[in-house]
């Protein structure tokens, strides 16, 4: 049940990138973590290119690369660092594949977090699995 950011800027304005953006970071979702794309939910944000600064330079204005960060949240314990790092490396690839050359600090964050902590339709993923396996 994660919940997926991600914003981006490219150098020309693209907005057929917007479901692009959101069916890849669902997929991976999916093939690196192993999360239910029944319940992925996912904001795509396209981000002003004038207001998105690398080191002092916007990446897009100044040197036509893309850029971008995406945010996940996944309950704590469902993943292993093999899986984790294997989705920051096919959000970085895939990203690069939609938006053309990306700056380098484009950035990847997956929150674990606590399943007390965390869920959706009113219940927390600890209060879910505990529905699911009762005893």
């Amino acid at each position: 049940m994660p919940m997926i950011t991600v914003r981006y800027v490219t150098p020309e304005p693209r907005p057929e990138l917007r479901a692009k953006v959101a069916a890849l970071a669902a997929r991976l979702g999916a093939e690196r973590l192993g999360k239910d794309p029944g319940v992925t939910a996912v904001l795509v944000e396209p981000a002003d290119p004038e207001s998105w600064f690398v080191a002092g330079r916007r990446p897009a204005m100044e040197d036509g690369k893309g850029a971008f960060w995406l945010d996940i949240k996944i309950t704590a314990g469902t993943n292993t660092k093999g899986e984790t790092g294997a989705f920051v490396r096919g959000a970085f690839d895939g990203m690069a594949a939609l938006l053309g050359p990306l700056h380098e600090e484009s950035y990847v964050l997956v929150h674990a977090v606590d399943g007390d902590t965390y869920g959706y339709g009113g219940r927390t993923q600890n209060g879910r699995w505990a529905a699911a396996n009762p005893g």
